[in-house]
């Protein structure tokens, strides 16, 4: 009767694992989109340029559409995020939201650190932005940035309080 129990234990279990042994993977596209976003948020917040790099395919679009700064591969957005983490030392972005369905939509987020070499003002600043991005097998293949300077601006002291 015990050696009946433990047979019927085993495949019962057996069935109950099955499904999950056998599923290509746990986690959807849209899940898989989505941890593109956090990614993008870690990878900035590295400061380190390579593994920044690590999320963008290697014929990346990066363009600060504020500035109107375009980076075409990921040698021209190394020299972009060189110059951003040069400018803003203690830069941070925080994850607000990801919206990314079949390879396109938007990563909200807030960015702040301390003004050093964009305008030389040494004042810390917090702006909300905005990442719209195309995804392919993973990785971020074209990212426009949008945000608001002028409140940069305000928190820096070079434009009048609201």
């Amino acid at each position: 009767m015990q050696k009946k129990s433990v047979v019927t234990a085993v495949a019962v279990l057996g069935l109950l694992l099955l499904p999950g042994l056998l599923a290509p993977s746990t986690m959807t596209a849209a899940a898989q989109d989505n941890a593109v976003a956090e990614k993008f948020i870690a990878a900035w917040n590295s400061h380190d340029a390579d593994k920044m790099l690590a999320v963008f395919t290697d014929d990346v679009m990066y363009e600060d559409v504020t500035f109107g700064e375009v980076s075409h591969g990921k040698a021209e957005l190394r020299k972009f995020a060189a110059s951003e983490y040069a400018s803003i030392p203690d830069l941070e972005l925080k994850l607000v939201r990801a919206e990314i369905h079949n390879g396109h939509g938007t990563i909200e987020w807030t960015f702040s650190g301390t003004d050093k070499d964009l305008y030389k003002t040494g004042k810390k600043f917090t702006v909300r932005g905005v990442s719209v991005v195309d995804v392919k097998k993973g990785k971020i293949a074209r990212s426009l940035d949008f945000y608001d300077l002028s409140t940069v601006m305000r928190q820096v002291g070079l434009l009048p309080a609201q």
